[in-house]
């Protein structure tokens, strides 16, 4: 029996996640924003504002997803909704992705279709590994990251909290980003990167 769910955003990046949690065996059947959308492709029930406390409420034994691209945004309202209703949001993992078992994923976290995430990776909570991207061995992504698609981490790569790793970028191995660092699609990242810097180019250079 599909498991009813609400979404936090319901815009692109919740398309996606509607197709991830239906073929998963969830039923996305309400959201919450600031106000109804003028676009409901999945047919779903606008449930109220993100933050009024009413709505969230109703909430406190339901499944929920934060299906907001953004990170900041995404880690303010799953701790704020934790706050209200006291446990943590479902997982949204494509049936089309390879997770090892010997993976360790936290709350709230999405896995795009065709993703990889290989053994003793460590996948903290809220977290994105869009469609396509892959996490090599003993990778460990900090909370509400987002590695987007198509982006290649190689083995023992540290992601910091809050970071975006862009489209076709690829990692080398052993590196370490720190957090809120910005890398540029289709970036070759060869050396650690501190934390708030953004980073384009092959090989990678630093802008901000």
């Amino acid at each position: 029996m599909n498991k009813e769910v609400f979404l936090f955003g319901y815009s692109g990046h919740a398309y996606v996640v509607c197709d991830i949690l239906l073929s998963s065996g969830f039923a996305p059947s309400g959201y919450l924003t600031k106000e109804p959308t003028k676009t409901n492709p999945y047919g779903l029930v606008y449930a109220g504002f993100e933050e009024d406390h009413d709505s969230l409420k109703k909430l406190i034994d339901k499944h929920y997803f934060v299906a907001i691209g953004n990170n900041a945004v995404r880690m303010n309202i799953v701790q704020n909704v934790i706050s209200v209703i006291n446990h943590p949001p479902c997982n949204a993992i494509a049936k089309s992705s390879e997770v090892s078992s010997r993976t360790k994923i936290g709350n709230g976290v999405m896995i795009g279709v065709g993703s990889i995430i290989n053994a003793m990776a460590t996948i903290g909570d809220g977290v994105i590994c869009n469609t396509g991207s892959i996490v090599e061995h003993e990778c460990v992504l900090e909370d509400f990251c987002h590695i987007a698609p198509g982006a290649i981490l190689c083995g023992n790569v540290t992601i910091g909290q809050g970071s975006f790793i862009g489209a076709r970028s690829i990692v080398k191995e052993g590196i370490t980003i720190g957090r809120n660092v910005i890398i540029g699609a289709g970036t070759v990242v060869v050396r650690n990167i501190e934390d708030g810097r953004t980073v384009v180019g092959n090989p990678q250079r630093i802008i901000k």
